[in-house]
């Protein structure tokens, strides 16, 4: 394993590896925001009908 680290600087390839998995993070968190199930923010459409109006109610007595 020792020998690997010959062949490779220990920080360029430390930075590399962390940049590499933050841009993966972001990509996999913007996926998520991108859908209905998983969207934390917005959360999620309701596609069900609605009812826009009640019907009035009768008069008291």
């Amino acid at each position: 394993m020792w020998r690997i680290w010959l062949l490779f600087d220990p920080r360029r390839t430390l930075i590399a590896l962390f940049a590499f998995l933050f841009v993966l993070a972001l990509v996999i968190h913007f996926i998520l925001l991108s859908t209905d199930r998983f969207n934390w923010l917005e959360g999620a459409h309701k596609s069900g009908v609605v009812a826009s109006q009640n019907s009035p109610l009768p008069p008291a007595k």
